[in-house]
């Protein structure tokens, strides 16, 4: 097969890297790419994820034989609508299918149509009420975007001032029009939960935890994600099969029903609460820096798979791969200044992008671009670096040995990645179940 993946950051590469290795692969195409993906593929520079009528004429010139979408935003905008019209093979939901992601307002609608558990919430248009709301609330609640903000439209407010402010902050970024909603606070564990969906088949893939927040201890603004781990010790196959049933299929099947068929990678952002799972929000893709650990870990043929999404073929989706095995730990380089003014135009070293052949260390990259001198970090999150290992202690003493040999000024990255799961840390228990 031509694979066409669209997108330029750390996830596209983890993508075309993991396809570039499968027996059903022949060539892989990155659009745009970046700096680190023609270790793997051959980037496409001027095609615009952005424009899908100019991708869909050039998959359809180039005859590619499956396109997959990396990231959220040409989601939105049809890019899968126009594949789809170019008859072009396409693992990536529509854009009606990707409203689960693209506003919050109607993934809380499909949960509650579905019985699922959800934290409570509330959407305004106005400003003053929702101010209102605040005020007369016990306690503060999490105030988030009902659009797309490149992971960085929810904030966790500690008190009902910052709850204010939050909305301020939040109404000052909205379209006309626009809502936000305010969510019940809920305390637990969280963890992203994936699955391959194709209408109303649900194949799980696994799980990973992330790192929001820029600074160890989980301090400091929001990022699209700082690090990961996988698989989570405490949220074992068991687990993830049972959101997959539980959570993933019910969501399908009602979408199908609508005549809006789901058709992509579906990602479960859940909480473990003292009375139960509940679902936080979703995802119509692979999270960044999620896939980066959890693509490594996958046996089997994915390209394959991919294409039994886009072609709604259950064989294919059920048989083509394996559960994960191993341990992966991902560590992100940022610039500096990220996430509100990151520093562009620095060169990195130590940072060779991963390979077709790579090893227990891989260099996923993002923010970079190729110059004859070396590579230049452009902005952003940068780099990531993956440690694989026979468990989470293994991987991550390789992922971090990696990190002490990169060489950019101002680099920002977190010390405790995967730091909870080590031997000495504290352990949650209990198996995964539902309150009564």
């Amino acid at each position: 097969m031509k694979v066409l993946v669209l997108g330029g950051g750390g996830r596209e590469h983890a993508l075309a890297w993991r396809l570039a290795r499968d027996e059903s692969v022949g060539s892989v195409l990155i659009a745009p790419g970046n700096g680190g993906t023609p270790a793997v593929g051959r980037n496409v520079p001027a095609l615009d994820p952005l424009d899908p009528d100019a991708v869909a004429r050039f998959a359809a010139n180039e005859r590619v034989s499956l396109a997959v979408i990396g990231p959220e935003a040409p989601l939105a905008a049809g890019l899968a609508d126009a594949l789809e019209r170019a008859l072009v093979p396409v693992c990536g939901p529509t854009r009606a299918a990707a409203r689960l992601e693209t506003s919050k307002a109607f993934a809380k609608e499909q949960l509650r149509r579905a019985g699922i558990p959800t934290p409570a919430s509330r959407a305004f248009v106005d400003r003053d009420a929702a101010l209102d709301f605040v005020r007369r609330s016990e306690h503060a609640p999490v105030v988030k975007a009902d659009w797309l903000a490149a992971g960085k439209g929810v904030i966790v407010a500690d008190s009902r001032a910052e709850a204010e402010e939050a909305l301020s902050t939040i109404f000052g970024l909205a379209a006309a029009g626009a809502s936000v909603l305010l969510e019940e606070r809920v305390t637990g564990r969280e963890v992203s939960v994936f699955g391959l969906v194709s209408g109303r088949v649900v194949v799980p893939l696994g799980a990973a935890c992330d790192y929001k927040r820029l600074h160890d201890a989980d301090v400091g603004p929001n990022t699209g994600g700082m690090g990961a781990y996988s698989p989570v010790p405490w949220f074992g196959r068991g687990a993830v099969e049972q959101v997959a049933a539980e959570v993933l299929e019910p969501i399908a099947w009602q979408l199908a029903r609508a005549g809006t068929p789901y058709r992509g990678v579906l990602y479960a952002g859940m909480i473990i609460t003292a009375d139960g799972p509940m679902v936080l929000e979703f995802n119509a893709r692979l999270g960044d820096p999620e896939a980066q650990v959890l693509l490594p870990l996958l046996g089997g043929d994915l390209g394959a798979a991919l294409l039994g999404v886009a072609s709604g073929d259950r064989a294919l989706m059920e048989g083509a791969i394996r559960p994960p095995a191993e341990a992966a730990v991902g560590v992100v380089i940022a610039s500096e200044g990220y996430p509100d003014r990151p520093t562009e135009e620095r060169p990195i070293l130590g940072a060779e992008p991963a390979e077709v052949s790579a090893g227990e260390t891989l260099c996923y990259h993002g923010a970079t671009r190729r110059t004859k001198d070396g590579y230049v970090a452009t902005g952003g999150r940068v780099v990531t670096f993956v440690g694989r290992g026979i468990d989470l202690p293994a991987a991550r003493s390789t992922a971090y040995r990696s990190v002490a040999g990169v060489e950019l000024t101002g680099a920002q990255y977190r010390t405790d990645v995967a730091a909870r799961e080590l031997p000495t840390a504290p352990q949650p228990g209990g198996p995964l179940t539902r309150a009564a």
